[in-house]
């Protein structure tokens, strides 16, 4: 019988080695999966790389994981923002590598990692800082870069539902990064706030099939629905 849910967040990270590329779904506080990263804290891994859209907010979620000295390089659309002080702090003492990558290269990026699809071109960047010492061609009259997927080790995601299985449905844009998020990884985690009975969930809002899930975590009270 598949059943991918784990007794706590803390089982569900326990793997997590030190080195690790870590996906953490989110836009904001919208989607953080702030149980598994407090667990991923006690957990202890260090020396991390974190693909995540920002760079965290105030002192909880990533930003307590930054706060903690476990990421040593973070990949992300918006690394700046008034809360984000964490990572500020950590930038300017030299203390944390950082590629900034446009938003929806790196949500493509992921989603190739998910597809095989070996690089693509964009137009996004071109001309820019983050082209330098990047392929770049030229096709139909547009300058394009060529980009490369990000495979990850982990994703840590939010979602509203889930199965024993793993089928997964999210919460209205609480979506945002997840989905690609877990076709890129090995090992998908998700956190969700009710757990379903086979069947009970709609093929046709099902967003994140099973098959890219490994496991389940019911968060904190919800353990009582």
């Amino acid at each position: 019988m598949i059943n991918k849910i784990c007794n706590t967040a803390l089982d569900a990270v326990r793997d997590v080695a030190d080195g690790a590329t870590i996906a953490i779904g989110g836009f904001g506080g919208a989607g953080m999966p702030d149980e598994l990263i407090d667990a991923l804290i006690e957990q202890g891994a260090r020396d991390l790389v974190v693909v995540s859209n920002n760079a965290g907010n105030g002192d909880f979620g990533l930003a307590a994981l930054l706060r903690a000295r476990r990421v040593r390089k973070l990949i992300c659309s918006f690394p700046r923002q008034k809360d984000a002080y964490a990572f500020e702090e950590l930038y300017r003492a030299g203390q944390i590598e950082l590629d900034v990558v446009p938003q929806g290269t790196l949500a493509e990026r992921l989603r190739a990692a998910g597809c095989g699809i070996g690089a693509f071109y964009t137009p996004t960047g071109f001309g820019t800082m983050l082209a330098e010492n990047k392929e770049t061609r030229r096709i139909d009259e547009r300058d394009f870069v060529l980009e490369y997927p990000i495979h990850v080790d982990f994703s840590l995601v939010n979602a509203k539902c889930a199965d024993r299985w793993g089928n997964l449905i999210y919460n209205k844009t609480a979506r945002n990064f997840a989905p690609v998020m877990a076709m890129a990884a090995k090992t998908t985690v998700a956190a969700v706030t009710q757990v379903r009975e086979l069947g009970e969930l709609d093929p046709e809002t099902i967003v994140t099939p099973g098959i890219f899930v490994n496991r389940v975590v019911l968060r904190g009270d919800s353990r009582t629905h």
